[in-house]
């Protein structure tokens, strides 16, 4: 069963934390987790990323976007939704 995973994303984001954003959708798709990541307007302030993964693996896939989110000091910027 396919379980989709959605991220909050601040449009307003230092380009640091732009690249780190970049960063970590690359290493969902590297490491086999999505194939593509769809990317979508909530509003004036974020986008929208949502992505299908087996739902086997959404434990696993959630707690890499929560460690990265933290490592990269991005817990301001993305929110798992």
């Amino acid at each position: 069963m396919k379980k989709t995973i959605r991220l909050r994303v601040s449009k307003n984001t230092a380009p640091s934390a732009n690249t780190s954003i970049i960063k970590l959708k690359g290493s969902l798709i590297s490491k086999g987790y999505t194939q593509i990541i769809h990317i979508d307007d909530l509003d004036e302030e974020f986008h929208i990323n949502t992505f299908e993964i087996a739902g086997e693996k959404s434990d696993e896939v959630r707690s890499y976007i929560e460690s990265f989110i933290s490592g990269e000091q991005l817990l301001e910027t993305i929110t798992i939704t």
